[in-house]
């Protein structure tokens, strides 16, 4: 089973029997051997739970990857996905940026990502909130008063237990990166860990040094006229609808508080996402044969989720078919309280977000005068949380432009995109990618992390 962090000890057993369970131990319970079909890798994997409230007995799961060389040298990533309700093992660890991407066949099959970001740091997944794949509360209620608030307290109360489990990372720089509704928990759980550590003894300080987000729902009222505007730029809606949209729908309406009109509109919309794929706008969609027990069912989209990806449109399936392997979980330390229902990408229990605000602009702007590295980065051919919405937004903030819309290269001479370097936060775009970057642009999302941990300018010239 997972390891099992310091306060749960203290209460379940008292302080004396603290001393018997030394940090070494902890992570030895959590260290991953050998996943069933994965190929040999040089580098250490540890996966377990750490209780974030011992009173509810909630826990979230975690999968961590050192380097892939000089561990004790790089930084340590963190990675989000969003949704709400949406799994980072799932998605990044598993299609975009980890080491192990499962793999079509009967027999488990794990094909090792040689664009892993583990090449530039030590690379960690928590689900988040708890009801998100393995993570789990003992207290029916919580999942009815999940939202931003709790999810990143929940968060920042993981890192403390991590960092005790982990104790020779706690002085590597820290970096929070994640996509899409991550633009909310990312700089949401940066902002607490700034505050937090303002009063921190030192064994809570956090080291952190920055935040990266890419498609990043970040303020409602330009994500969706961005939205509904890269739609008909794009030539996904008509004119007509178009137009209907834009007399209705007043898109700085409080808690997305639309009329009929515009709810009706809304909805014709959306329906486009049952025939094409707008988190790749150009990409195939997955085409399920009819006896398969994948649980990944085509979605509206109206919150921040992700049915398919990558450019086999099926990765989704061979992620869940892996996941839900018991020789799998048994191997990843997961689902050690046998939950009721199979891992998915993004939960259905979670039918409720009890609290989002409309912008988390100002919290940007705070980390950028806290001294925090901001890159923020948009692959250009996604639909759903468009470069359209995101550029609109950027705006908004009015920072001062330092360098204006520069093409960047890639390793192959080939132009990656362009960039805005603002003060205090740079904008990427990532030519051709969509929603999650790392999937469609693989090389050039690792390029990009590389420059953002060494605070590096990415190259204006062919190299």
């Amino acid at each position: 089973m997972g390891g099992i962090d310091k306060n749960y000890i203290i209460e379940a057993l008292g302080a004396s029997s603290l001393a018997a369970t030394t940090v070494p131990e902890q992570q030895k319970a959590d260290r991953v051997g050998r996943l069933p079909g994965q190929p040999p890798v040089g580098f250490k994997q540890y996966a377990g739970y750490v209780t974030v409230n011992v009173t509810h007995g909630r826990a979230l799961f975690y999968w961590f990857f050192e380097a892939t060389t000089n561990p004790h040298q790089k930084p340590l990533l963190l990675w989000l996905n969003g949704g709400p309700g949406c799994s980072s093992i799932g998605y990044g660890q598993s299609e975009e940026l980890g080491p192990f991407f499962p793999q079509k066949g009967k027999q488990p099959k794990l094909k090792f990502n040689s664009n892993s970001w583990n090449k530039a740091a030590n690379l960690l997944f928590i689900e988040s909130p708890v009801g998100v794949g393995f993570s789990y509360t003992n207290t029916t209620s919580d999942i009815g008063e999940l939202g931003d608030t709790i999810t990143a307290l929940d968060s920042y109360n993981f890192l403390l237990g991590w960092f005790e489990r982990f104790p020779q990372f706690k002085s590597h720089d820290f970096f929070i990166a994640g996509e899409s509704y991550a633009g909310h928990y990312v700089p949401q759980l940066a902002e607490l860990v700034v505050d937090k550590n303002k009063n921190a003894t030192k064994d809570d300080y956090i080291n952190i040094k920055g935040i990266m987000i890419g498609n990043a729902v970040l303020d409602d009222e330009t994500d969706f006229k961005g939205l509904i505007d890269y739609a008909w730029d794009h030539a996904v809606i008509s004119d007509a609808l178009y137009s209907q949209i834009q007399k209705t729908c007043n898109f700085s309406t409080p808690n997305f508080n639309f009329t009929k009109e515009c709810d009706d509109a809304l909805d014709e919309y959306f329906s486009v996402y049952y025939i094409i794929d707008m988190y790749s706008l150009y990409a195939p969609t997955c085409v399920v044969d009819a006896n398969t027990n994948s649980t990944t069912k085509p979605r509206n989209g109206r919150r921040m989720r992700r049915p398919l990806s990558g450019y086999d449109p099926c990765l989704s399936e061979y992620t869940e078919l892996y996941l839900n392997r018991a020789d799998v979980q048994k191997a990843l330390h997961a689902n050690v309280t046998k939950i009721p229902y199979p891992w998915a990408h993004c939960s259905d229990n979670i039918t409720f977000w009890n609290d989002a605000p409309m912008s988390v602009l100002p919290i940007i702007k705070k980390l950028i005068a806290a001294d925090q590295r901001v890159w923020i980065f948009s692959g250009d051919t996604d639909g759903r949380v468009p470069v359209t919405g995101t550029r609109y937004s950027l705006q908004k903030l009015g920072l001062t432009i330092k360098n204006d819309w520069t093409p960047w290269y890639t390793y192959n001479k080939q132009v990656g995109g362009w960039t805005v370097e603002y003060e205090g936060l740079t904008f990427v775009t990532v030519r051709g990618a969509g929603h999650e970057v790392p999937t469609f642009k693989p090389k050039q999302a690792l390029q990009l992390v590389n420059h953002f941990l060494k605070d590096q300018k990415l190259p204006s010239q062919p190299f």
